[in-house]
């Protein structure tokens, strides 16, 4: 079997009244095991009359795909031959974003009685196989639930599906069970790497959703651990040193940037999924905790304190952060024009989100065909090249990059904001072209601006080698 490229994210999910502005959003890093997974963005047409077969190169996972299909966005790997497609994020042209997946891990109790399908629907074929045919989000999670009933999953994956008015969580945790919870309109959830879903109700459809026969399993294969309630996280998930170290830091990073005021421990095995904060929560917020390092905190990797706390635990923005993105859709204008991507292909703790509207035909060459190897043209290559300048040399240049994002954010949200006015009165074929255009439009900018900071960075680090010697001006 092709070897597998797991993924270590970290997710956030907004419901719409905990928002700023309305919308609702999901959120995720992208981490691969390696360093450079190179990827590139683009939009898949919508397909009609196909008769084809989808075989994952990385499985060998093998299912028909539908006649017909929505054109969609995707982030998939270059080199999808040995890494397999990854398609990653995107919303489809219904206003349906998806964004898989978030890796998450099943006890050996529960693995035991329903182990993981080897060649079943693992993460480098799932956003193909359902992105392009679901109407909602809810649809989402039973359309991806039928297939895990059908071909069983090789992984435990948690996926996040949004639409204008609902927020959904789905965990697949062993071969064929999952649950899935909605987010409620006034909450927000933070997920990294662990069982993340606590107590279900089975009497509330409008909010859970789960595999077929779920109850029956558990009972009969005595995996509740606890004396009263139904813990999906206790029956399902794990609760070891690794989650403590690697994966609980991260969400009570995020909780205490939202909540501040609650008291928490890193290391907690029992932080709330679902949570509520008097602070309406914005894209930038959402920026912020996934480019995050613990900032201002003992923990921070890029502080000049103590190694050994500084490095006790993993950050949320790492190197091998591949893509991040906020899939946001608005409810304060125009359904064709409210879902937006906003894009980072850089290490987010040092680069900038860039917003493409979903209502788009296809994206910037920069971003569509990104190479294999380092170049001077692509929008990945470029970000990366920036957030290795800026760690080289993070104390002497970290201010003027936090200049530059800060500048950024205003720039691209009063980009939004004109592409939004100008394009009041277009419908239709004109509006998909005009905001087509303004994605094209974004990305020159940003290449501009961006270009200028990297030559700047570069000058600036000539003159900190440490292959000088100062003693007399004319030596």
């Amino acid at each position: 079997m092709t070897q597998k490229y797991l993924s270590a994210c970290t997710s956030v999910l907004v419901g719409k009244k905990a928002s700023i502005d309305g919308s609702t959003m999901i959120a995720r890093n992208d981490d691969t095991f390696l360093p450079l997974t190179p990827q590139r963005f683009y939009m898949h047409p919508a397909v009609s009359d196909r008769h084809e077969t989808w075989v994952s190169k990385q499985n060998g996972f093998t299912a028909p795909m539908p006649e017909n299909g929505y054109r969609y966005q995707a982030v998939p790997n270059v080199e999808v031959d040995e890494k397999g497609v990854y398609a990653e994020s995107g919303f489809n042209e219904k206003n349906v974003g998806m964004s898989a997946t978030e890796s998450v891990y099943g006890n050996e109790r529960a693995l035991s009685c329903d182990p993981l399908v080897a060649n079943g629907l693992a993460e480098d074929s799932m956003p193909s196989m359902v992105l392009p045919f679901i109407n909602s989000a809810r649809d989402g999670v039973r359309y991806l639930g039928n297939l895990i009933k059908e071909y069983g999953s090789p992984e435990g994956n948690g996926v996040l599906f949004n639409d204008k008015d609902e927020v959904w969580y789905m965990e697949i945790v062993t071969g064929h069970h999952w649950v899935a919870q909605r987010i409620p309109d006034d909450a927000y959830a933070i997920t990294a790497n662990q069982v993340a879903i606590q107590q279900v109700n089975f009497d509330d459809p409008d909010n859970f959703m789960y595999s077929e026969g779920i109850q029956k399993f558990v009972e009969s294969n005595h995996l509740n651990t606890d004396q009263h309630g139904w813990n999906f996280r206790h029956i399902f998930g794990t609760s070891n040193e690794k989650d403590r170290f690697y994966n609980t830091p991260r969400v009570w990073f995020g909780q205490s940037y939202l909540n501040p005021e609650i008291k928490q421990e890193p290391t907690s095995s029992e932080l709330p999924f679902i949570c509520r904060t008097e602070k309406k929560i914005s894209v930038e917020d959402i920026e912020y905790i996934l480019g995050s390092h613990y900032n201002e905190t003992e923990f921070d990797p890029l502080s000049s304190g103590n190694e050994e706390t500084k490095t006790k635990f993993r950050p949320i923005s790492m190197n091998r952060t591949q893509n991040s993105h906020v899939l946001q859709i608005r409810n304060d204008v125009p359904e064709d024009k409210a879902a937006i991507m906003w894009l980072c292909l850089g290490v987010p703790a040092f680069s900038p989100y860039v917003p493409f509207f979903a209502n788009a035909t296809d994206t910037d060459p920069t971003y569509s065909e990104t190479p294999l190897h380092c170049d001077d043209v692509s929008a990945y290559w470029m970000y990366r090249k920036l957030s290795v300048l800026v760690e080289a040399h993070y104390q002497q240049f970290h201010q003027m990059d936090v200049d530059y994002l800060t500048a950024s954010k205003e720039k691209l949200r009063a980009h939004v904001n004109q592409a939004l006015e100008e394009s009041k009165g277009l419908k239709g074929a004109e509006l998909t072209n005009f905001l087509t255009e303004q994605n094209y439009a974004i990305v020159k900018e940003m290449r501009i601006n961006t270009e200028q900071l990297i030559h700047s960075l570069f000058e600036q680090s000539l003159t900190l080698s440490k292959l000088t010697y100062n003693m007399d001006k004319n030596l």
